[in-house]
């Protein structure tokens, strides 16, 4: 009895071992026949185009035409942030002979209109930015007038005392 339990059981991990086997290398031909398509798909689509901050090589490679703004403000990322908002392909090309480092942004000529939507929003946004106080000087300046006015209450009641 206690030889042929051993023995179904042998049978039965045998079975088992094969029937993974052969999972395994369904499963494994399955995962190349799904790349292989997926390798055919992306050939048929062809090349991508790529879409926001590009390089100017890129930017000019799609031959649409490109324009170009001067901008003189350090603040670059601010505006990258609001073309990226509006949909605008760009490129940024730092010109480092001038003394303060003067950025050019290259568009395409059909976004001239999303671009001077974006340019508008970001010329607002740096006026308000100007115009809003700094929040450290407010800071230091309320801390100051906390020392100022702790100064003078420890002067009364010393005042206070002596009396």
């Amino acid at each position: 009895m206690q030889e042929e339990i051993e023995s179904k059981t042998v049978t039965l991990a045998i079975t088992t071992t094969k029937l993974t086997a052969r999972v395994l290398k369904e499963a494994m031909s399955k995962y190349l026949a799904y790349k292989k398509q997926k390798r055919h798909d992306k050939k048929l689509a062809g090349p991508v185009k790529p879409t926001g901050k590009q390089t100017v090589k890129q930017l000019i490679g799609q031959n649409q035409g490109v324009s170009n703004i001067e901008v003189t403000d350090s603040n670059i990322k601010s505006f990258e942030r609001i073309a990226r908002k509006y949909g605008v392909d760009y490129a940024v090309k730092k010109d480092r002979s001038a003394s303060p480092p003067k950025y050019l942004v290259f568009f395409k000529a059909r976004d001239t209109d999303a671009l001077t939507a974006a340019f508008t929003e970001f010329t607002a946004k740096q006026v308000q930015q100007k115009d809003k106080p700094s929040i450290i000087a407010q800071i230091r300046s309320l801390a100051e007038h906390i020392r100022a006015t702790s100064k003078d209450r420890v002067k009364n009641k010393e005042k206070g005392r002596e009396l």
